[in-house]
């Protein structure tokens, strides 16, 4: 009897163990989404600008001047949020790495390779890239992740942002190619821009 509860204590304290490691490594993988809320910042209004930019150029009759104008700043734009990113993550490559961290990774590599499927599957059944089915389909990928990457973190408001991205996703296959960059630059400010700002917001509070 003694061997067998002492059996069951043991359980008991391997599992209360593992929920507080699985607890810290959360704590922790949260505390470093805070500190990355600059690159959800840094991306969001990059992407925002790209979709706003050719919503506008498509609306509005800019002269070719204001045009070229607009792809300059978007290609200088894509220049320093490409290397802004491979510096922080230069800096930030010494720092303790978690399997949370890890996987969120993976979540997010898999976005990239499912985008570049999506576009040969497209040309294999279509024999061609019809954007205008492309945009909410990468819509949706980009929701899918937003909301793994709040469930993995526990964190109510990537998975609130997520669910909306997706919406807006479904809303824009009604629409047109113009509208739809519409309503991606909307995503991209409701997803990525607010979410960034209020993470690093906590950070500065230290909260």
């Amino acid at each position: 009897m003694e061997t067998r509860e002492s059996e069951t204590e043991s359980e008991n304290f391997d599992q209360a163990q593992s929920l507080q490691v699985i607890r810290e490594m959360i704590e922790i993988s949260r505390k470093k989404l805070q500190n990355d809320g600059i690159l959800f910042m840094v991306w969001g209004w990059a992407l925002f600008y790209s979709a706003m930019s050719r919503f506008l150029i498509s609306k509005i009759l800019f002269s070719r001047m204001e045009v070229k104008a607009f792809k300059i700043a978007g290609a200088i734009i894509t220049v320093f949020v490409l290397g802004y990113t491979l510096f922080y993550l230069w800096q930030q490559r010494k720092k303790a790495q978690t399997w949370i961290g890890t996987s969120l990774r993976w979540v997010w590599l898999s976005v990239v390779l499912c985008m570049v499927l999506i576009n040969l599957i497209q040309m294999n059944v279509l024999h061609e890239v019809r954007f205008d089915l492309q945009h909410p389909i990468f819509m949706v990928v980009f929701a899918y992740a937003i909301i793994v990457s709040g469930v993995i973190l526990r964190y109510r408001l990537m998975i609130l942002t997520g669910i909306l991205f997706g919406i807006l996703a479904w809303v824009s296959s009604w629409f047109d190619l113009t509208n739809q960059l519409l309503f991606e630059s909307i995503a991209w400010f409701v997803a990525f821009i607010l979410p960034g700002h209020i993470l690093f917001a906590r950070k500065s509070l230290g909260k």
